[in-house]
């Protein structure tokens, strides 16, 4: 089953070694996402992904902060992004109220050039420790 596929690749990238004198690392997707996923598509959650949602909520694995990076206003079609631009507004609600479900806390990144967010997010970042 693909979420469950997408659960178990996502607890390994979180039990993966982290790199020497790391002070932060930022995923760009977590369990969270793919709930979100299984609950757009009306897919059955798997008990794996139950259990990873367990894990990163009741084990504090994550910052409960949670970066939102906002759409641009528009959507590029490829051959695996197959929704419209109004479809991945509605995924993007759906992902909100997942982790805000779940005792996240949003972070809006708003729209930019892709260094200004990513300098946004860094600010974000160095202004927690």
């Amino acid at each position: 089953m693909f979420i469950e596929r997408i659960a178990v690749l996502q607890r390994e990238r979180r039990e993966g070694p982290v790199s020497p004198g790391a002070t932060a690392q930022v995923h760009d997707r977590s369990a969270v996402c793919t709930l979100a996923l299984a609950r757009h598509l009306g897919r059955p959650v798997p008990p794996v992904l139950d259990a990873e949602i367990a894990r990163v909520t009741e084990a504090g694995y994550f910052d409960r902060r949670v970066f939102f990076v906002r759409p641009l206003g528009f959507l590029q079609p490829t051959d695996v992004r197959r929704i419209s631009y109004e479809e991945s507004l509605v995924f993007e609600r759906r992902h909100e109220t997942e982790y805000l479900r779940l005792g996240f806390e949003i972070v809006g990144v708003p729209v930019g050039a892709v260094a200004e967010r990513a300098a946004a997010i860094d600010a974000h970042i160095r202004s927690w420790a």
